[in-house]
């Protein structure tokens, strides 16, 4: 395939066209990204400073919330400033990267998604070994080996897609670059590039869920033989993070798992997974959770402690 690019940048369609609702949309996103940000450090900082949350519950969902930050970083600012101005562009350069960046970050979630549900079955299913599995070294291996986990995924995404040639048009109907606009804009046959986008981001979508819903079929079959009470801690544990399961991978396969074609919900089901979970995740982990509510108690006020000492 010969790589003829005539193309310097891109244009983004947005979320809509329409200047009145534009302007709604900006301060709604804007407050939305703001909570991303805010809500997810407000996580990070407790975990970390919180000498009660030190298992590794509370170790892998500090990734989680710092990968969501980056994840909708990828996207949101770009997002937002777009509302301002009516042509919105976006380098060829800045493209490819912003497509790295949303594939990197989005895989490398999937997998911790992945591996917190791993813990809950250990935990739950074989709780006199928990201690000697989950040790920090194997924590700190599974967290690594998702971070090399999104960032091959990543690399073959980009690789593939930057060696198509764009000779136009170049305006894309999404708000953010990805594998699927950009393939139809590709002035060849995109055949064996939609196969590997089905096959690579697809099928890690895919493995991942089944892997979820196989690790949370064998909690529930072993809270079979606990008593009530039992059951009802274990499954409040496990709510919070099926529900952030549910709210990430659904939107996620119904994206990737399918060859590429313009559908007009993409851009909408898009928003769910890259701004809706990130916002959603701190509400979900910590309004669920009552040891990470009373850590952030626990935490804000000994620094109001301290701010009253200053002062005296």
């Amino acid at each position: 395939m010969q790589n003829i690019n005539n193309v310097t940048e891109f244009i983004f369609f947005g979320l809509t066209q329409n200047e009145q609702i534009e302007k709604i949309c900006f301060v709604l996103f804007l407050f939305l990204y703001l909570v991303i940000v805010l809500g997810n450090l407000l996580i990070i900082v407790t975990i970390f400073f919180s000498s009660r949350l030190n298992s590794p519950m509370y170790f892998f969902l500090s990734y989680l919330s710092f990968v969501d930050i980056c994840y909708s970083s990828v996207t949101a600012p770009k997002m937002i400033a777009g509302f301002l101005v009516k042509k919105k562009t976006i380098s060829f350069i800045g493209c490819m990267t912003q497509l790295f960046g949303v594939h990197f970050f989005g895989c490398t979630e999937s997998f911790i998604l992945t591996v917190m549900a791993y813990d809950r079955y250990i935990a739950i299913c074989k709780p006199l070994h928990y201690t000697t599995i989950m040790t920090r070294r194997v924590c700190g291996q599974l967290v690594a080996a998702s971070w090399v986990g999104g960032l091959m995924h990543s690399l073959l995404e980009t690789i593939a897609t930057n060696q198509l040639p764009f000779c136009g048009p170049n305006e894309i109907d999404h708000y953010f670059c990805d594998v699927h606009p950009l393939v139809r804009l590709a002035c060849t046959d995109t055949y064996i590039i939609g196969v590997i986008v089905v096959s690579n981001s697809g099928v890690i979508a895919l493995s991942s869920f089944i892997t979820l819903v196989s690790s949370y079929i064998a909690i529930l079959v072993s809270l079979r033989s606990r008593s009530s009470e039992g059951r009802l801690k274990a499954l409040s544990t496990c709510a919070s993070h099926v529900t952030v399961v549910i709210l990430f991978f659904g939107p996620c396969t119904f994206m990737y798992i399918r060859p590429s074609s313009n559908f007009s919900e993409d851009k909408t089901v898009a928003v769910l997974y890259t701004v809706i979970t990130p916002m959603l995740n701190p509400l979900i982990y910590t309004l669920r959770n009552e040891e990470m509510k009373k850590a952030m108690k626990k935490l804000w006020s000994q620094k109001a402690i301290s701010r009253r000492r200053r002062r005296m």
